[in-house]
């Protein structure tokens, strides 16, 4: 047993130093504690002001409980103000019609995001509670150069296509295909990546030649509020090409879609307040992004080494506390080899360090808000009800001051209960047995979700036939993620509609339009 247990803990031990190693390395400047000092102003008309209200809101550290600062609470006029201070240059300035500019100014901002790169970092593990390893290695530090990705598109994204000469007998049609902005951006972003997802729709709709209303999520103010402060003080925005209202009324994201001044909506957030985004939007017949839910599947084929994958495919359902829809919270295993699956999952869950932010050693933080937090409870709790088997986990709190919940692997879960078939967004994984491959492939496919999907297998080859079948936006074989500048990111079905980054991320904020002139030969 003494052998047992010391091979068990070995391996959890290397478990734990592979999971660090994927958040990447301890950040060099970095003070350790949380920040203090976060800006708290909104961004109208190039102006960083006070709400007109005079109201404010807490920020609070999800990590301790405790209140870290103050936040200007956006209200309908600083709405008005910045929806119409956006029209204005829509439809008065030459912001749309001067490529070079465009990406000068985006350049600019991503410069000043990297002389201000700690200052991002420690406001987001301040408010979210994202390890400080997986905040510099993902959710801050590469935005910058995503930023310039994007930059280098606003110069050609608006040319002219020549079309063909279209001859009719004596008649030549000369055609062309032009492409032109959509005019006002709405965009509505949530907490859990509240950097990256907001430039991932500043950036491509301003590349594009629109104005931009950015709604952000109350739960994290800071960040894109700090991005404000840069963008007025260090960039040569044009005042109104870029405005951004904190506020805890969430009323105003319901508002800025439904306005006839706006001309397109970007949302990302939950299904169902997704269905309500897309049913405002439809009045004004306006076009809609949407970044939605995921209940994504993780499918370990029978050629896979299980003892090496298996932990690492549960143990990713914690990265940024299971608050990301692209995270894996289905994990798919051979039920010839269910037990075995099972415990290699748990070790791997067992691996992951809970704790302090700030820490090194920390793989995963607490959940956002004591709401939320208990949220995922009652959804752990009602999987249980259901039928579930807590393996590791369960539907008690985790230690701490904060909103920390423990890693939790639930097996038995009926295929059509809660935790199969609705997204918890936390650490939660439920594992599934599959018969064959046509049995794995049904059960991946099995919820209203199309968003991301992993498999695993010691056959490249054989993982791209599975993947190929499976009804996602984005597939990641041998744990690859498709989560790169250039690369287009959203799902199908309940999951979403458009793309995010890449070029197709720039072209969502575009319209075509067909020129067709008529030539007597």
């Amino acid at each position: 047993m003494a052998t047992s247990d010391t091979y068990a803990r070995t391996r959890r031990n290397s478990l734990t130093e592979s999971l660090l190693g994927i958040l990447g390395p301890m950040p060099k400047q970095s003070s350790g504690r949380p920040a203090t000092d976060g800006e708290g102003r909104l961004l109208v008309d190039g102006e960083l002001v006070e709400s007109s209200s005079g109201e404010r809101f807490e920020n609070v550290n999800p990590a301790t409980g405790e209140v870290v600062g103050q936040v200007a609470d956006g209200s309908v006029a600083d709405l008005e103000r910045a929806t119409e201070a956006a029209r204005r240059i829509v439809d008065t300035h030459s912001w749309s019609a001067d490529g070079p500019f465009r990406r000068h100014c985006l350049e600019q901002l991503a410069d000043a995001m990297d002389r201000h790169i700690v200052t991002l970092r420690e406001a987001l593990v301040t408010e979210l509670g994202s390890p400080v390893r997986l905040a510099a290695g993902v959710q801050v530090d590469p935005v910058p150069d995503k930023i310039r990705h994007i930059a280098r598109l606003a110069e050609s994204v608006t040319d002219t296509t020549e079309m063909p000469d279209d001859a009719r007998g004596p008649v030549v049609q000369g055609r062309r295909i032009e492409r032109e902005p959509l005019g006002v951006v709405g965009a509505i972003t949530p907490w859990n990546i509240p950097l990256d997802i907001a430039m991932a729709k500043v950036a491509g709709a301003l590349a594009a030649g629109n104005a931009v209303v950015l709604k952000p999520a109350p739960d994290t103010p800071w960040v894109p509020a700090l991005v404000g402060r840069l963008a007025a003080e260090e960039t040569d925005l044009p005042a109104g090409v870029l405005n951004i209202v904190n506020s805890s009324d969430h009323s105003l994201g319901a508002r800025l879609t439904a306005d006839p001044r706006v001309d397109a909506i970007s949302f990302t957030g939950s299904t169902a307040t997704g269905r309500k985004v897309m049913a405002a939007a439809a009045g004004e017949v306006k076009k809609v992004h949407l970044e939605l839910g995921g209940k994504n599947p993780s499918i370990v084929l029978d050629d896979a080494d299980l003892e090496q994958v298996v932990p690492l495919a549960a143990a990713l359902g914690c990265f940024n506390t299971g608050q990301s829809c692209i995270l894996p919270s289905r994990l798919l295993v051979p039920a010839a080899r269910l037990s075995e699956c099972v415990e290699l999952a748990a070790l791997g869950m067992e691996s992951v360090t809970v704790g302090d932010p700030w820490d090194g050693g920390t793989f995963m933080g607490p959940l956002v808000s004591a709401l939320h937090r208990d949220r995922v409870l009652a959804a752990v709790s009602e999987g249980l009800t259901e039928g579930g088997r807590a393996v590791v986990g369960g539907s008690e709190p985790g230690v701490g001051p904060g909103y920390f919940v423990r890693p939790t692997l639930v097996a038995d879960a009926p295929e059509h209960g809660s935790l199969v078939q609705e997204e918890v967004f936390g650490p939660v994984v439920a594992l599934q047995p599959y018969e064959d491959l046509d049995d794995a492939v049904r059960l991946a496919n099995g919820t209203r979700y199309g968003l991301a999907a992993y498999v695993w297998s010691s056959d490249e080859q054989r993982a791209g036939a599975v993947a190929s079948r499976i009804r996602a936006g984005m597939v990641g074989i041998n744990g690859g993620l498709s989560t790169a500048a250039d690369m287009p990111f959203g799902g199908v079905r309940h999951s979403g509609v458009g793309r995010e980054w890449g070029t197709a991320g720039v072209e969502e904020f575009l319209e075509l339009k067909s020129i067709a002139v008529t030539r007597f030969v």
